[in-house]
């Protein structure tokens, strides 16, 4: 096992990774301490479990519920699936994202774009709806505008868009999309967030998030002004 470099006391093997999480001395017969590092790795990936995520999440500041837990796990291996590396900057974004959507009543089950150079853009979306799925299609002047206008079908709102921003929030081809997205309608405004190794995945939920927050709002002004 490499002592020095950048691979010194990183394990990245899930059996090590467990090992490692059980007792140090299984794979470490002296501690990073006594050759200057500050102390062992366990390098997030597809060969990561649950004992190594739940670490990864104690260490990033996460205690996730048992169902929670669950979720932004099947959510990690899929990323790291599709990802070489993992960085704390994706389990942070995946986390934030994922505990964020808890109670969204609209949700999104699968989407298919077809996009065509100099062409029209067509969305097939299914959404669920209070746990009902419905199915539209919908074409716009590009990928995400065809995105945006199928949701707004599906939904039967016409919400003003505000803002809609893609960041990466690693570095890399394969890095995930942060997705930011602003809406207005009768004056309230809200803001909604996804992160997705696909682009168009990741606009697509954070519109569905900003508009789960209009619904939430709605509904609060509602019973404020049944019980004024």
């Amino acid at each position: 096992k490499a002592i020095v470099g950048k691979n010194a006391f990183a394990h990245e093997s899930g059996i090590h990774q467990d090992g490692m999480l059980k007792n140090a001395e299984t794979y470490e017969i002296m501690t990073p301490a006594s050759v200057g590092i500050k102390a062992t790795t366990l390098v997030m990936g597809k060969h990561s479990g649950r004992a190594a995520f739940k670490d990864k999440l104690r260490e990033l500041g996460y205690e996730l519920g048992d169902n929670a837990f669950q979720e932004a796990f099947v959510r990690f291996k899929d990323l790291a699936d599709r990802k070489k590396h993992v960085y704390d900057a994706d389990i942070v974004a995946l986390v934030d994202d994922e505990v964020g959507s808890v109670g969204d009543r609209i949700k999104l089950v699968e989407m298919e774009v077809v996009s065509k150079t100099g062409g029209v853009h067509r969305c097939d979306m299914t959404l669920s709806i209070d746990g009902d799925e419905t199915s539209v299609s919908f074409e716009g002047t590009g990928s995400v505008d065809a995105i945006f206008n199928a949701i707004k079908q599906a939904v039967g709102q016409q919400p003003h868009l505000v803002l809609y921003a893609v960041d990466g929030v690693t570095g890399g081809t394969d890095a995930q999309a942060s997705a930011h997205v602003r809406l207005e309608l009768n004056g309230r405004i809200v803001s909604g967030n996804a992160a997705e190794p696909d682009t168009l995945v990741a606009s697509a939920r954070a519109y569905l998030n900003a508009y789960n927050r209009l619904l939430i709002e709605r509904g609060a002004a509602a019973q404020g002004a049944m019980a004024g």
